[in-house]
C-alpha cells in the first residue's frame, strides 16, 4: 500500500518522473524506410527476438533536458530559448555506416553508429549543449557524446558490423516529450536549421 493517500476528487501526485524531455534529430522518410528494412534483415539474419522501436521513435538524441513529474512549461521555455540560439546553423548531412550493440547484461540497445559521417552532428550537439548551459539547463556537451540511433533492444549482443550507409540531411531538430513507460514520443517544438 502506498504511503501517500489520495483525497476524493484529487489525483495522487506521482512519486516518479512521468515526462522526459530531450533534443533530437529525426530521420527523414527515406531514411526511416531504409532503417526499417535493415532492422527486418538483421532480425532474420541474427535471430534477434525483439521488435524495432518503430518509425515514431527512431531518433538521434542530441541532449537530454531532464526527467520530470508532468511537463514543466518553464523548462520547455528555457529549452526553446536555447534551441533558438543555435537554429541559425546550416542544415547538415549525417551518415551511419555500422551497427553494434551497446554492452549491458541484457536488453542491449542495438544501434546505428558512424564515424566521419557524424562529425557535423557532434559539432551541432556541442553548440546546443553550450546554448543549454547558457540558458541554465545543465552543462555544455563534453567528450562523452556518442552519436547513435537505437533500432531495438535485445538480449543478443551484436558486434560492430559495417552496413551500407544510411544518410540524410538534418534540416530541423526537435524538442521531444517522451512519456516514460508508455513508448510514446511527441515533438513539442520543431526548429528549422536555417543557416
Amino acid at each position: 500500500m502506498s504511503g501517500q493517500m489520495a483525497l476524493a476528487g484529487f489525483d495522487a501526485v506521482p512519486s516518479h518522473p512521468t515526462d522526459r524531455l530531450f533534443f533530437a534529430i529525426l530521420p527523414d522518410e527515406k531514411a526511416v524506410a531504409r532503417i526499417e528494412r535493415l532492422v527486418r534483415d538483421l532480425r532474420a539474419d541474427l535471430g534477434l527476438k525483439r521488435k524495432a522501436l518503430g518509425a515514431g521513435r527512431f531518433h538521434v538524441t542530441l541532449h537530454h533536458v531532464g526527467d520530470f513529474v508532468g511537463l514543466p512549461e518553464e523548462v520547455v521555455e528555457l529549452a526553446c530559448k536555447a534551441a533558438a540560439a543555435v537554429a541559425a546553423a546550416a542544415p547538415f548531412k549525417l551518415a551511419f555506416d555500422r551497427v553494434a550493440s551497446f554492452r549491458r547484461p541484457r536488453n542491449m540497445p542495438l544501434v546505428l553508429r558512424g564515424g566521419d559521417g557524424l562529425i557535423a552532428l557532434a559539432a551541432f550537439a556541442h553548440e546546443l549543449g553550450t546554448a543549454m548551459a547558457s540558458a541554465g539547463l545543465g552543462r555544455s556537451a563534453g567528450a562523452h557524446y556518442t552519436p547513435h540511433l537505437t533500432l531495438l533492444y535485445d538480449d543478443r549482443h551484436v558486434v560492430d558490423t559495417p552496413i551500407e550507409p544510411i544518410a540524410w540531411t538534418a534540416r530541423e531538430f526537435v524538442l521531444v516529450r517522451s512519456l516514460i513507460g508508455q513508448s510514446r514520443h511527441e515533438a513539442i517544438a520543431r526548429l528549422a536549421l536555417c543557416g
